[in-house]
């Protein structure tokens, strides 16, 4: 009885750690969403690789929602096969998260260079791209900044050199003339590179937060499936 006792209660923490897999599926699924309209204009001025990262959030939140709903069946019907399979594919997420977090890591300060580039690229295009300039005028009203690294940037880029002007969307006050002869006191000093920097470290917590409560609750997920497979193979009644 004492077993028969225990695997109901591994029943029911499987059960329980679904859920929880369900809660954090929606909570990436929320997060992808969120930083796709948050970082939409940042997308598409970096580059294609870069614009893909919020879908693989959403992706990945839409795979734990659905292996959650997969854990749960396997351990209501007590199917050794369903619950393996569960267990296993919560293990190759979990791997894929440290791998994708690993790689984050060695890879911030070519981000940081792949975002100026593609921050110099748009601006060279602006008027001419429809897409980009719609952009970086977007990008620089949202985090209220001008240029790549300041609004001195804008001084190098034709037509803007010739006639001592910025874009608009540089503005910091809606008058005629803010945008000739800019200055500090007229239009956004700080560049944009580093007001998204600075909006990435401002929210970088939450996202480290989640992630590490999800991958904590992965391993206990995989813990308790493996309990609740050894304990079906052997045959014990759980019901």
């Amino acid at each position: 009885m004492a077993v028969e006792g225990g695997m109901k209660c591994v029943k029911f923490l499987v059960f329980i750690f679904n859920f929880i897999f369900w809660v954090c599926g929606v909570a990436l699924i929320a997060i992808g969403i969120y930083a796709q309209g948050a970082l939409g204009k940042v997308l598409v001025v970096s580059s294609t690789s870069a614009s893909s990262s919020p879908i693989a959030i959403l992706v990945l939140g839409v795979i734990i929602f659905f292996i959650s709903f997969f854990g749960c069946c396997g351990a209501w019907k007590e199917s050794y096969c369903m619950v393996t399979t569960f267990a296993v594919l919560l293990s190759i997420i979990f791997l894929v998260e440290v791998a994708a977090a690993i790689a984050g890591y060695v890879f911030k300060d070519k981000v940081r260079s792949v975002l100026e580039d593609g921050l110099w690229n748009a601006m060279h295009k602006y008027g001419e791209d429809r897409l980009l300039t719609e952009a970086i005028d977007e990008l620089q009203r949202d985090f209220t900044c001008c240029g790549a690294n300041n609004y001195t940037d804008w001084a190098t880029i034709e037509p803007f050199k010739t006639n001592d002007t910025v874009p608009r969307s540089c503005c910091r006050i809606n008058t005629t003339s803010c945008n000739v002869h800019p200055s500090p006191t007229t239009i956004y000093e700080e560049g944009c590179l580093q007001s998204i920097e600075a909006w990435v470290k401002k929210n970088i917590i939450t996202v480290a937060a989640v992630a590490l409560g999800i991958a904590f609750f992965e391993i206990l997920g995989i813990i308790f499936a493996c309990c609740l497979m050894k304990g079906i193979r052997s045959g014990y009644e759980v019901m």
